[in-house]
């Protein structure tokens, strides 16, 4: 399997988001990619700048970050299609996985399919690998994240192109994914949220070794997405009997929901359910679940009293 390093530079509306284009709210200004091969040699090399044709004047902040001009873009930038129909083309049809600086490189690059009207050629799920996370996973502490620029400073690599610039973050990413262990960590794959299941038995289900991931199709309200037994049920990650729950889904803030569950022979297991918004206004969730000890069964029942009391505050 060859391995498609990706990084792109986008502007924004200058005005801030009151003037933003309605899901469009970064328009790509440039690509840039590596291909790395199974053995993470480069094979090869793609950058292009891009017309800007939405927002036709920079934003400053990501002309202070880039260095990049309005006037050079339209002098040398071609039209977006053309692009991203080229980058296609380059990849091939071959065995490749994306891989990304952080989770927002494939949202936008769909999204800007999307306004210019191209159809959308990745498989569902779209996986991926953010090797942000993987780094964190093998050099941190799996939570708090480091910037690129600092990794590669982490690292002692040489630091002999520019940061900021797609090819050049491709590159300097292509570097960090050459020192992970994917032996042990390549397991941890991403999964794009642009392109959500259709219907509920194309729901996606990841299988980890310390979690499980569940991404549900798309609700009209958050009602109904309670209603589901996709994603109410509560399953052991060890043997995948039904368990029966010791405290019930209760919220938590506008976003979350968590659970608590009984294996009679594996022990609890925690549910975490996070309720998103999508592309069309409508809603669904990314269930996670994980085996539990004694400290996070206190925790989920102080968090059951704490919203239990907001809610008697509230009212």
């Amino acid at each position: 399997m060859n391995y498609i390093v990706l990084d792109l530079e986008w502007n924004q509306s200058p005005n801030g988001k009151e003037d933003s284009v309605e899901h469009l709210p970064f328009e790509i200004i440039e690509i840039g990619a590596v291909m790395l091969d199974h053995q993470f040699r480069a094979a090869g090399e793609f950058h292009k700048l891009i017309k800007p044709q939405v927002y036709k004047k920079m934003h400053f902040k990501i002309s202070e970050v880039t260095h990049m001009d309005m006037k050079k873009l339209c002098q040398e930038g071609q039209p977006f299609k053309a692009v991203m129909q080229e980058f296609l083309d380059w990849c091939g049809e071959g065995d490749f996985r994306f891989c990304t600086w952080g989770s927002m490189d494939l949202t936008e690059l769909q999204r800007n399919m999307i306004y210019h009207k191209m159809e959308i050629p990745f498989p569902r799920p779209l996986l991926y690998y953010d090797i942000q996370k993987l780094y964190c996973l093998q050099y941190g502490d799996g939570k708090n994240k480091v910037s690129l620029d600092q990794a590669v400073q982490l690292q002692g690599m040489a630091e002999d192109r520019p940061f900021h610039r797609a090819l050049d973050d491709a590159y300097y990413t292509g570097k960090i994914l050459s020192v992970l262990d994917m032996e042990k960590y390549g397991v941890y794959v991403s999964v794009d949220y642009y392109g959500l299941p259709e219907t509920k038995e194309n729901e996606y289900r990841l299988f980890f070794p310390e979690y499980t991931k569940f991404v549900s199709r798309e609700f009209n309200s958050r009602e109904d997405i309670m209603k589901d037994k996709n994603i109410t049920d509560m399953v052991c990650l060890k043997c995948r009997r039904m368990l029966r729950k010791k405290i019930r889904w209760f919220p938590y803030s506008q976003r979350f929901y968590f659970c608590l569950a009984v294996c009679p022979e594996h022990g609890y297991v925690k549910g975490k359910i996070r309720v998103k918004k999508s592309e069309d206004d409508r809603y669904y969730v990314i269930k996670t679940t994980k085996m539990a000890g004694e400290e996070d069964v206190e925790l989920l029942t102080q968090r059951k009293e704490d919203g239990r009391k907001r809610r008697n505050a509230k009212h």
